[in-house]
């Protein structure tokens, strides 16, 4: 059984309570924590609140059609999805959709629901649906761009910039931030691609860029060694990756202090918070492919913030492109226009 709607006085007047939702994948939860953090300077915001979907056998198999796993529901114990309900709700992933619907039905409605990329049941899977380019879902509430949302905040840039960390800010111009990948998916570094990837690097470092590259846990081992010694070889700087969670991850200054950014194509997520930069993006995309991530790089050609890599420094600046505000923006609008509705009997928005 569905808990009952909580009534109005549970609201805070302060500020709005923003719940994300994932199933725990790194990049939704980054896109949704993004979202909300750039929410809360849009619009007065009380509390952000991460919580996670478990969901298993056989309800997972059903997902996102089918219900949700009924030990997670509203009324149980823990219950990702139980109250005190927030105010907004926003998610990313595919065990995470019918939660979003028992969480909106939980409510009474009141809580406006947000969706990042295509929940694959359609416009009325929630309130508001942000989706890329390259799907096919549109609608009146659903949210169309090239990049997808990200934590890359302009803020977080310009403040790197004023306060930069010495060893950065120490390199010569033209400064070269470098995001390496690594396999995935639809992408995997064979021999062939790693040597020539290092040897645009080695161009490039030749030119006289300092480099300031990063790898991931995802980076083979070969590539990983391979840009080790081009930094060290043209005295730029290298973060291994190794706890990007730490304090000292200089990822935002990497691309605060960039001329231009070298990137793998692995990544659409680096794509997109690469073009927020303003930089113009060097692309190396690696073996294999996929036709949504050749949508998203066409896209970013056309419009002049991307072109590939060759080892030569290509392309000038643009204005920043980012996702981020545009769809914090689109919900602080739709939310305001939500709680403006007129209340049904027990709380429900009709």
């Amino acid at each position: 059984m569905s808990s009952p709607p909580l009534p109005d006085a549970a609201y805070s007047p302060a500020g709005a309570v923003i719940r994300v939702l994932t199933d725990g994948k790194a990049g939704d939860e980054m896109q949704c924590l993004g979202v909300a953090q750039a929410l809360a300077r849009e619009m007065p915001v009380a509390a952000i609140d991460l919580r996670r979907v478990r969901p298993r056998a056989p309800f997972v198999w059903f997902m996102p059609w089918g219900g949700i796993d009924p030990r997670e529901a509203p009324a149980q114990p823990q219950s990702p999805i139980g109250p005190p309900f927030p105010d907004i709700l926003i998610a990313s992933g595919r065990r995470a959709v019918s939660y979003v619907r028992a969480l909106k039905r939980a409510s009474g409605g009141r809580t406006f629901t947000v969706f990042l990329k295509d929940p694959r049941t359609g416009p009325g899977s929630a309130d508001l649906i942000w989706v890329a380019e390259h799907d096919r879902l549109r609608g009146d509430n659903v949210i169309v761009s090239l990049t997808a949302p990200h934590r890359v905040s302009p803020e977080l840039l310009e403040a790197a910039r004023r306060d930069p960390p010495a060893p950065l800010a120490a390199l010569a111009r033209p400064r070269v931030a470098v995001l390496v990948g690594g396999d995935s998916r639809h992408h995997r570094f064979r021999e062939a691609d790693i040597a020539a990837f290092l040897g645009y690097l080695e161009a490039l470092a030749q030119e006289g860029a300092s480099l300031m590259a990063t790898v991931s846990r995802r980076t083979p081992p070969a590539l990983s060694e391979g840009v080790r010694r081009i930094v060290a070889r043209s005295g730029g700087f290298l973060w291994d990756g190794a706890n990007p969670n730490s304090a000292d991850n200089p990822y935002i200054a990497l691309l605060a202090l960039a001329d231009w950014v070298v990137v793998t194509a692995d990544s659409s997520n680096m794509l997109g918070e690469a073009a927020a930069t303003g930089a113009p993006l060097l692309v190396f995309e690696p073996s294999g492919g996929h036709a949504k991530l050749k949508a998203l790089l066409d896209g970013l050609e056309r419009c002049g913030i991307a072109r590939p890599l060759r080892g030569k420094l290509e392309g000038s600046a643009y204005l920043p492109l980012d996702t981020t505000v545009t769809v914090a923006q689109a919900i602080a609008r739709s939310f305001a226009a939500h709680r403006a509705r007129p209340k049904a009997p027990g709380g429900a928005t009709p």
